[in-house]
């Protein structure tokens, strides 16, 4: 005891020294247990690097069973997907088209003259049979070629595809029984088209790219709110891919409106033509008469209505 009286400085150095040094081979060893951790799982994951490298069967290359599975699943389901997308986009068979081949640019324009005089009083008396009002004489955009024998070279083809392309229209026209048919409009692809009325052709131009061909026309018809409806659904449920890009409604003339119809009855038929017709359109019995007299059950007005569609073709090997 006297010895650590004497040397008091030096003993407690002394400590300080012996527990520093216990703390600094704690922490080495602390510190090797830690590199030695990290050895075993650096030979581990060297091992398993080693392993998938050496056999075949744990490869992870695209040659993978599961890989090649998972892709040809995906190959079904896609080559599924563009089957049933193709109900949609079903070519308009052209007029005339024997056996599923169109009348080409060297076919027989006696054909093509009889197919279109055919179609054309056609699709007039298709017409009268949906009550569905045209003009005069109307030609369907065909003004240039319905009186010709013989035509510009190359151009049987677009022709008949436009004539096939016409019929489609006025089908889902007359099928949503529309009240009238002003206007048919499509792009020129003859020279004879050059001679023809400018009320028959629209300024645009098919679009090609590598998948389609996209063809536009425009229609002008008369109808009320319920049969628009319907022409819009025909364009939607017809398996021929026809896109609505634009459309314009507007209220048609009182005048007009006075001369095509005189009475709805709900179901989108009309009677004959009236010598009058209210501003709001049309008055319809129904329910209890007050003290005006017929309660209106059905306030419609007539509608002239613009619509730009294209239709969709799929060009050879789509």
């Amino acid at each position: 005891m006297n010895w650590i009286k004497r040397n008091k400085f030096f003993a407690i150095a002394l400590v300080l020294a012996m527990g520093m040094l216990g703390g600094a081979g704690y922490y080495d060893w602390q510190s090797w247990s830690h590199n030695a951790a990290a050895l075993v799982r650096l030979n581990e994951i060297y091992d398993n690097l080693r392993n998938l490298t050496g056999q075949n069967d744990q490869k992870p290359s695209s040659g993978n069973e599961t890989n090649i599975v998972a892709a040809q699943d995906q190959t079904r389901r896609l080559r599924a997907w563009n089957t049933q997308a193709r109900n949609y986009f079903q070519p308009i068979e052209p007029i005339p088209s024997a056996g599923n081949r169109p009348i080409r640019a060297g076919g027989s324009t006696e054909e093509f003259s009889f197919a279109l005089t055919r179609t054309l009083a056609q699709m007039q008396h298709d017409a009268a049979v949906a009550s569905v009002t045209l003009p005069p004489n109307f030609p369907f955009s065909f003004t240039a070629e319905r009186n010709l024998m013989t035509f510009a070279p190359g151009s049987l083809g677009p022709l008949a595809e436009q004539l096939g392309e016409a019929k489609t229209i006025t089908d889902i026209l007359y099928a949503a029984q529309i009240n009238t048919l002003e206007s048919l409009q499509r792009v020129r692809v003859s020279d004879d088209d050059n001679a023809g009325q400018q009320s028959d052709y629209i300024a645009d131009s098919p679009e090609t790219n590598d998948l389609a061909v996209l063809t536009p026309w425009q229609i002008t018809f008369l109808a009320f709110s319920p049969e628009i409806a319907q022409v819009l659904d025909g364009f939607a449920a017809s398996p021929h891919a026809i896109i609505v890009k634009g459309i314009n409604v507007q209220p048609a003339e009182a005048t007009v409106a006075a001369q095509v119809v005189s009475e709805y009855n709900g179901y989108g038929r009309y009677a004959a033509p009236a010598a009058a017709l209210p501003l709001r359109g049309l008055r319809v019995q129904g329910g209890r008469a007050g003290r005006g007299g017929l309660e209106t059950v059905l306030d419609e007005r007539l509608l002239r209505v613009t619509i730009e569609i294209e239709i969709v073709k799929l060009t050879p090997g789509n």
